[in-house]
């Protein structure tokens, strides 16, 4: 029987290389078939107008106005200190109890109609309910991001409890160890590279959340930005924030994933 190529094998493992060079193809089909639709001197020679999908080599163009004109670099700190702070609230309390939830059956009882019912409610139906409670300022912002990120991380750190295998609590238990010494020192430190990892996870969606907490009311941020130019122009500006946006996410995951390697070193 013939062998199946690497690159059609179920679960195969691919060389650096090959990964690389297939990921280049996708992003530049992309953006080739992003030229293509928008390419022609004029409105009439475009299969789509610069209204809905401008070139990529306008939106280029246009990049050097967001910093000269409409201060992209202030509106970058604001916006990671509002998702930086929001994730850190959310983290603060979904951390603890998601461990308390998946060690202790009673709390996960409790709990668990207030985890499911937060995690059917859309998260843009939490702005105009921030709104209402925390009013137009920062603390509205901050406090919509903490909320839309606590109702995504509780559920992902429970599981990451819930993982660990129960050898290590029959082992635990053999020797001795207390409910509590279990907690602390079996299944936490088990646990914790898939804890660190959701919580990169999470705050890396944070950022895609940005743009519905800075929707309404915001002087500085990349969703003000985006929301200005949706109704002042130019247009090209929204697709270059949000090129923007994926710029940092990146950056962001890439330096998150080097800590990760530093902190758990035993994982490779």
């Amino acid at each position: 029987m013939m062998l199946a190529p690497v690159q059609f094998k179920i679960r195969g493992d691919s060389a650096p290389r090959s990964r690389f060079l297939l990921g280049a193809a996708s992003v530049t089909i992309v953006l080739l078939l992003w030229w293509l639709l928008t390419a022609g001197e004029s409105v009439e020679t475009r299969y789509l107008s610069p209204q809905i999908l401008p070139n990529p080599v306008e939106v280029l163009q246009s990049s050097g106005s967001l910093y000269t004109e409409r201060n992209l670099t202030t509106s970058i700190a604001y916006s990671f200190f509002r998702t930086t702070v929001g994730f850190l609230i959310a983290a603060l309390i979904a951390v603890p109890l998601g461990i308390l939830m998946a060690s202790f059956t009673s709390v996960r009882d409790f709990f668990r109609p207030l985890s499911t019912i937060g995690g059917y409610i859309p998260i843009a139906v939490l702005v105009p309910l921030t709104l209402s409670w925390f009013g137009l300022g920062e603390k509205q912002k901050i406090l919509f991001l903490a909320i839309a990120t606590f109702v995504m991380l509780l559920p992902l750190i429970v599981n990451a409890i819930d993982q660990v295998d129960d050898v290590y609590l029959q082992t635990a238990y053999t020797l001795g160890a207390t409910p509590w010494q279990t907690v602390f020192y079996v299944l936490v430190p088990v646990a914790l590279v898939g804890i660190y990892d959701y919580l990169c996870l999470t705050y890396g969606i944070g950022w895609g959340y940005i743009i519905l907490a800075e929707v309404i009311d915001a002087r500085f941020g990349l969703g003000s930005l985006i929301i200005t130019s949706q109704r002042r122009g130019p247009y090209e500006h929204v697709y270059a924030v949000l090129i923007v946006i994926i710029l940092i996410s990146i950056l962001i995951n890439n330096a998150l994933a080097y800590v990760g390697k530093w902190l758990f070193p035993y994982r490779e």
